[in-house]
C-alpha cells in the first residue's frame, strides 16, 4: 500500500443505517466497517447482492453523510462531494443530446475550466480512450463499450486522485469487457489514481486489484481483505493463467460463498439484514 501518494482513504468503524418510515424501523446498510486504500492503489469490495458496497462508495463520495464513524480523505473527514473525487458508475450518465466531445468536456465545463484550455485537454482524452473521429458522434450512435469509454473520459478529464467504480462494466459483453478493463488498467498504471472497485465478478476483482476487501452478508462488515501479489503489468485475460491465480480464486470463493449463500437465502424468504 501506498500512504505518501494523495488519495489516501481511510474507514473507521463506518456504519450506515437508513429509515423505513412505512415499517416502522431502520435498516442497517453497512456496519463498523473498517479498511484502507493506500494513495495510488486499486481496491476491489465484493460480497453478495445486498451488503452495501455500493453505500460505501456513495459515503466515500461524500454523497450521503455517515452514520456513525468517520471516513477521511488524506487525513481530512469526508464531509461533502470534493472535487477531488470522480465516480464511474454502472450505467452511463451520458446526455444524449450532446455529442462525444460535448459530453467528455462537461465535468470542465462545470468546474469553470475556459473553452480554450478545455478543447485540447478533451481531444487528448478522446485520443486516449480511442474514439478519435468520433468526436461528433452521439451516445446512440456508439456501441455500449464506445459508451463506457466516453463515461470513463468524462471522469478522468479533470483528474481526480480518486476514482470510485460501481460495476461498470457488468452491463457489457466478455469481449468487450476485456478489452474495458485492459483500458482501465493502462489508464491506471499511467496515472496512479487511487481506485475503488465495486464488482460482483470475482475473477474481475482478482485481474485487476492489488488488494480486494471481501464484505459479509447484509449488513455488511469487512470479512477478509486479501493482498493479489499477482505481477504487473497485466492483461487480464492472460493473468487468468498465472499459477496463484486458480489459487487466489479458490481460498477467496471459499470465504464469499457462505456470505453469498446467506444473502440469497434472505433476499429469497423476503428476511431483512
Amino acid at each position: 500500500m501506498t500512504v505518501d501518494r494523495p488519495g489516501h482513504i481511510v474507514l473507521e468503524q463506518v456504519t450506515q443505517r437508513f429509515a423505513l418510515p412505512r415499517e416502522g424501523r431502520e435498516f442497517t446498510a453497512v456496519q463498523d466497517v473498517s479498511f484502507d486504500v493506500g494513495g495510488g492503489e486499486f481496491v476491489s469490495i465484493v460480497g453478495p447482492s445486498g451488503c452495501g458496497k455500493s453505500t460505501l462508495l456513495a459515503l466515500v463520495a461524500g454523497l450521503v453523510p455517515v452514520t456513525a464513524g468517520r471516513i477521511s480523505l488524506d487525513g481530512r473527514p469526508v464531509d461533502g462531494v470534493t472535487p477531488r473525487l470522480g465516480f464511474v458508475f454502472q450505467r452511463d450518465a451520458l446526455f444524449p443530446w450532446k455529442t462525444v466531445a460535448e459530453n467528455v468536456g462537461l465535468p470542465l465545463l462545470f468546474r469553470g475550466v475556459a473553452a480554450a484550455a478545455a478543447r485540447p485537454r478533451v481531444a487528448e482524452w478522446i485520443a486516449r480512450i480511442g474514439l478519435g473521429g468520433f468526436e461528433h458522434y452521439h451516445p446512440h450512435q456508439l456501441s455500449g463499450g464506445m459508451r463506457k469509454r466516453v463515461a470513463l473520459a468524462m471522469t478522468m478529464v479533470y483528474e481526480p486522485q480518486i476514482v470510485l467504480m460501481d460495476e461498470p462494466f457488468g452491463a457489457l459483453d466478455v469481449q468487450t469487457r476485456n478489452l474495458m478493463e485492459n483500458d482501465l488498467l493502462d489508464l491506471w498504471a499511467q496515472f496512479r489514481r487511487t481506485v475503488v472497485f465495486v464488482t460482483h465478478d470475482l475473477e474481475e476483482a482478482i485481474a485487476l486489484s492489488d488488494r480486494i476487501v471481501v464484505m459479509t452478508a447484509s449488513p455488511g462488515r469487512v470479512k477478509s481483505v486479501y493482498e493479489i501479489g499477482l505481477p504487473r503489468p497485466r492483461s487480464v485475460t492472460e493473468i487468468r493463467f498465472h499459477p496463484d491465480f486458480g489459487r487466489l480464486y479458490e481460498t477467496i470463493w471459499k470465504d464469499l460463498k457462505d456470505e453469498v449463500r446467506l444473502g440469497y437465502e434472505r433476499s429469497r424468504h423476503g428476511l431483512p439484514g
